[in-house]
């Protein structure tokens, strides 16, 4: 019995480390490439939404996902996911929605414009 009671506390330990390890990587990825002061209110509103709940995201504001770059995207949303008040949302489908709209703000961005 005590032999599971250590196993125990030293798979939580590690999960624990491990999880701990993940965010402070994230947020020094965040802080290393300034991914928090390169887009602007509307748009960090606009594409959270789009993301975490049901909306759309403007031309403008694919523009400015863009030039986020994709780590800064990808390090932002997997940041928020590791926040206790999303805990509920679905990792797995929120992944998908940021791939989805990064993919979709790609497309949007470097395709020719229409001619006037």
């Amino acid at each position: 019995m005590a032999s599971f009671n250590v196993y125990s506390t030293l798979v939580v330990l590690f999960l624990t480390c491990g999880a701990a390890m993940a965010t402070k990587e994230n947020d020094q990825i965040i802080k290393d490439n300034n991914c928090e002061t390169k887009m602007g209110l509307p748009c960090v509103l606009e594409a959270f939404t789009s993301i975490f709940e049901t909306g759309t995201i403007s031309s403008k504001c694919c523009g400015e996902v863009v030039g986020l770059g994709k780590v800064c995207h990808s390090k932002l949303v997997k940041r928020t996911l590791e926040n206790p008040l999303f805990k509920d949302l679905g990792p797995t489908r929120i992944i998908a929605k940021s791939i989805q709209t990064w993919n979709n703000c790609l497309a949007l961005i470097d395709s020719p414009s229409p001619s006037a």
